[in-house]
C-alpha cells in the first residue's frame, strides 16, 4: 500500500511539474499569429515585420495566418479554439473593442477569454480636405458647419468602423451637424472629395499618402492626444479647436486565457525589445504607426476603456447594434 501511494504521488508530482517545464522551453517550435486582416495591408505588413524580429530574438519562426472578415470574430475564435500553450496568438485591435460594443452578443468574451500580452503600436486618424478647399484649418471647417447645419458632408469608410465612429465623435465634441457619408473604400472617398461632393474626409494616413504627396489633398489635423511622431508638424484636433477630442487606433497581441504566465512574460519582454529597435521604429513610422509596447494589464485597461467609449458613440449616433 505504501509503495502504491508513493508511485501515485510521483505521478502527481510529474503531472504538476510538466506544464511549467514545457512552458519554460517556449518556444521550441514555430508560433502562429492569427490576423483578422488580409495580406498586404498595414496591419499585415507591420505584424510580419515584428514577427520576423521576434523569430530572430526567440529562435523560432513566427508565422502569420490571415483570417479577415466579420469584425475579427473568425480570427479570435480560431485563436481561442487552440491550446493555451503560447503557440497560437492573435492580433487584438481597437476594432475588436468596437465589435464588442456594436455586437449585442459575441461568440467569445475578450475580457474573460483573452490573456492580453502587449500593444504593438498606436496610430491616428487624419482630417483631410481637397487642396482647393476654403477650409485651411479644422477650426475653419467647424465654423462653417455651425453656420450651415446639416449642409456639409464628411466621407468615411464602413459604418461602425474607426473612421466612421471618429467622424461621429467629432460631431459631438465640436457641437456640429454634418452628414457622415459611408463609402466602400478610401479611393472612392478621395474621388468624391476632389469632385466636391465631400467637404472633408476622415481616414488613416496611408490611405491618403498618394493624394497628399501629389498636392491634391491637404491634411488639417490628427486625431490623437498628442502630435503624431509620423506627422509632427500637423496639429491635433484638440489644438485645432475641438477640446477633448481624441481617437487613437491601436493593435496588440493576445493569447487564449490560461496561457502559462511565464510565456506571457517572455513574449511581453521580447516585444518590448523588438519595438525598441531603431529599424523597427523607423519602418513602423513609415507605415503611420508609433511603436508602443505595454504591460498586459495596460492593454486590458485600454480595451475596456475603448469598449465603453465606442458604445457611447454608437448609441449617440443611432447606429443599429447587431
Amino acid at each position: 500500500m505504501r509503495r502504491t501511494m508513493l508511485r501515485a504521488a510521483a505521478v502527481l508530482i510529474a503531472a504538476l511539474t510538466a506544464l511549467p517545464a514545457n512552458a519554460q522551453t517556449w518556444p521550441d517550435r514555430p508560433v502562429k499569429i492569427v490576423l483578422p486582416f488580409g495580406a498586404g495591408g498595414v496591419a499585415d505588413v507591420s505584424t510580419r515585420l515584428i514577427a520576423n524580429k521576434l523569430g530572430e530574438r526567440l529562435g523560432q519562426r513566427f508565422v502569420i495566418e490571415n483570417m479577415p472578415g466579420a469584425g475579427g470574430i473568425a480570427a479570435a475564435k480560431a485563436v481561442l479554439s487552440a491550446p493555451a500553450d503560447g503557440y497560437t496568438l492573435g492580433l487584438v485591435t481597437n476594432g475588436t473593442a468596437i465589435s464588442a460594443a456594436i455586437f449585442n452578443r459575441l461568440p467569445f468574451d475578450p475580457v474573460n477569454e483573452f490573456d492580453m500580452i502587449s500593444t504593438f503600436g498606436t496610430f491616428d486618424l487624419v482630417f483631410a480636405v481637397s487642396a482647393d478647399s476654403p477650409y485651411k484649418t479644422l477650426a475653419d471647417f467647424v465654423t462653417a458647419a455651425k453656420a450651415a447645419p446639416g449642409k456639409l458632408n464628411v466621407g468615411t469608410v464602413n459604418v461602425g468602423g474607426t473612421q466612421n465612429l471618429g467622424a461621429e465623435l467629432l460631431k459631438t465634441a465640436a457641437g456640429i451637424d454634418v452628414q457622415i457619408v459611408p463609402f466602400r473604400n478610401s479611393p472612392e472617398i478621395a474621388v468624391a472629395l476632389l469632385r466636391g461632393d465631400m467637404q472633408m474626409m476622415v481616414d488613416f494616413p496611408p490611405a491618403l499618402k498618394g493624394q497628399v504627396d501629389s498636392g491634391r489633398v491637404r491634411l488639417l489635423a490628427t486625431s490623437g492626444p498628442k502630435r503624431s511622431a509620423f506627422m509632427p508638424g500637423l496639429v491635433t484636433a484638440a489644438e485645432a479647436g475641438v477640446p477633448g477630442y481624441e481617437v487613437t487606433s491601436w493593435n496588440g497581441v493576445f493569447a487564449p486565457r490560461g496561457t502559462p504566465s511565464n510565456v506571457v512574460t517572455r513574449m511581453n519582454a521580447a516585444l518590448k525589445d523588438v519595438l525598441a529597435l531603431p529599424e523597427v521604429k523607423q519602418r513602423l513610422l513609415e507605415l503611420g504607426i508609433e511603436a508602443r509596447p505595454s504591460t498586459p494589464d495596460e492593454l486590458m485597461a485600454l480595451f475596456k476603456a475603448d469598449v465603453k467609449k465606442w458604445d457611447a458613440v454608437i448609441v449617440k449616433a443611432g447606429i443599429e447594434k447587431k
